[in-house]
């Protein structure tokens, strides 16, 4: 099978992975001239974005590249404790949330699929105009739609499919070095701010990485907000100001945008995975966009269409199994970041009563809230040891694999 996987980001790396373990022939096009680039800010794998980087084979890269994160304590406007769990994990799961920059990520997974054999074409540019003579040429049996929000993959295959629209909320991150505010290392801390919300986590090498979740109306350009200003944003929030007059680099600016529910996931030889079907927010992008392309290298495995990708009916029995398994799981997490973000963006009133309820409610109920989330097992994908998936030379038949490769198993909940 050939592959064309659109967009070198999280997902268009992971799916890349994906691919190559079961066989197929990948090409990457990516359109900026570096994959991971100084492309967002810092992301945050909770347990199952990490189990399924253990099924890519690149946990222990991304562990070396980030740093853990056990906990996560809740802070009110006035610096009142909210609560503290397990960050994105059961209290005894060894799977510790881990967090880096999402440029880091994307080397460790591009990296992998390079290892595996897939090709990575940067400064190359998939517009729909692109994938639609992609489609009506010879020899792609398979287009993987990985170019995030604004994807053009997916407006090929649906051009009536819904558009992003700016969601009520930007963000602008940076680091600081704050010395003597007892920033503990390896704690993720969010305050509910009145406008928005202010994250920040102590990094081991002593600095304090932030990002500010600032509520709005109407868009502005966030490459104008400057630290003077965001000072001014949360001027009630002391521990927020600290912290922002420390700032040493600002870096991340960007408008969110929300997008509602797309139909279709896939066609006869296109499929979305990562934020080009879901952008799901709620610091699960990453993750989900993992679970998605081991579950698309699954079912298309599972009904051998690596081996005879000719054969049209498999491959659409395996792009509905996909969207069959993953369209469940992301709806909901779609409808959770939503409540999260309303929770942010809460009014004055609503304030008051989060700051009630939720230093009871919040610690007790967390663990078992999020188990669905948290617990899910991605299942396997077949091994690789060198030279078992040769590249096959342009113009030559379809490769096909071996009937006595491991058969995957596919993403279940564990708990």
């Amino acid at each position: 099978m050939r592959a064309v996987v659109v967009g070198g980001g999280v997902a268009g790396a992971a799916g890349a992975i994906a691919l190559r373990r079961i066989g197929a022939e990948v090409t990457v096009h990516e359109a900026y001239g570096e994959p991971a680039g100084p492309v967002g800010s810092f992301v945050s794998l909770a347990a199952n974005g990490l189990r399924a980087l253990a099924v890519l084979g690149c946990l222990p890269q991304v562990r070396a590249a980030g740093f853990a994160l056990p906990w996560q304590r809740m802070w009110s406007s006035a610096g009142r404790s909210l609560g503290e769990v397990a960050r994105g994990r059961a209290r005894g799961d060894e799977m510790v949330s881990v967090t880096l920059m999402r440029a880091d990520l994307v080397a460790a997974l591009r990296a992998e699929a390079v290892r595996l054999g897939a090709r990575i074409v940067t400064g190359s540019r998939f517009d729909a105009a692109r994938v639609r003579a992609c489609l009506d040429g010879d020899g792609v049996d398979l287009i993987v739609g990985a170019d995030g929000m604004w994807s053009g993959v997916r407006e090929v295959l649906d051009p009536e499919a819904p558009r992003p629209v700016y969601g009520g909320m930007y963000s602008v991150s940076g680091i600081s070095h704050v010395d003597g505010l007892g920033v503990d290392v390896g704690t993720f801390n969010m305050i509910f701010a009145r406008r928005g919300a202010f994250l920040y986590l102590g990094a081991p090498d002593g600095s304090v990485w932030w990002s500010a979740q600032v509520s709005g109306p109407c868009p502005v350009d966030v490459h104008a907000v400057g630290i003077d200003d965001l000072i001014d944003i949360y001027r009630t929030e002391e521990r927020a100001v600290e912290i922002l007059r420390a700032t040493r680099r600002i870096h991340g600016a960007t408008l969110h945008h929300v997008l509602a529910r797309v139909p279709r996931h896939h066609g006869d030889r296109l499929v979305l995975i990562g934020d080009a079907a879901h952008p799901v927010g709620a610091g699960q992008g990453a993750s989900m966009a993992l679970e998605d392309a081991i579950a698309l290298a699954q079912h298309l495995h599972a009904e051998g269409v690596v081996a005879s990708p000719v054969v049209a009916s498999p491959v659409e029995r395996a792009l509905d199994g996909y969207e069959r398994q993953r369209r469940a799981r992301v709806d909901k997490m779609v409808r959770e970041a939503t409540r999260n973000r309303d929770v942010k963006t809460a009014g004055p009133i609503a304030r008051r009563m989060r700051n009630v309820i939720m230093p009871v409610v919040f610690p007790r109920v967390y663990e078992g809230a999020t188990s669905w989330l948290h617990g899910y097992d991605p299942g396997s994908l077949p091994a690789w040891t060198p030279g078992s998936l040769p590249a096959r030379p342009p113009g030559s038949p379809p490769a096909r694999t071996s009937s006595s490769s491991p058969a995957p198993t596919l993403g279940t909940p564990r708990a």
